[in-house]
């Protein structure tokens, strides 16, 4: 807030300057822009929300595509087995 007092504070001067007249801020103005800021705060916590939500799911789905990979690995290695053993009987 002291940071938005300031600025409001130079800027008025500089209207001053400029246009020879005074900008007023109002205890209004300032409410009004601290809503400003909750609204802005809430918008981007909830989009910070959101996408934590999806690196959750997109990490869950990565770790059951790996052990569905695992699954079909050693699937792949019994009936690499079983097709060598078949080779042998057909070549033999």
């Amino acid at each position: 807030m002291p940071f938005s007092f300031t600025t409001v504070g130079v800027y008025s001067q500089i209207i001053y300057d400029a246009e020879r007249r005074y900008v007023y801020t109002t205890p209004k103005s300032f409410l009004e822009l601290i809503k400003l800021f909750k609204g802005m705060y809430a918008d981007k916590r909830k989009g910070l929300e959101d996408d934590r939500e999806k690196y959750d799911k997109g990490v869950i789905k990565l770790q059951e595509t790996g052990e569905q990979v695992a699954e079909l690995e050693e699937n792949l290695k019994i009936t690499s087995v079983v097709v060598e053993e078949k080779k042998e009987k057909a070549g033999a």
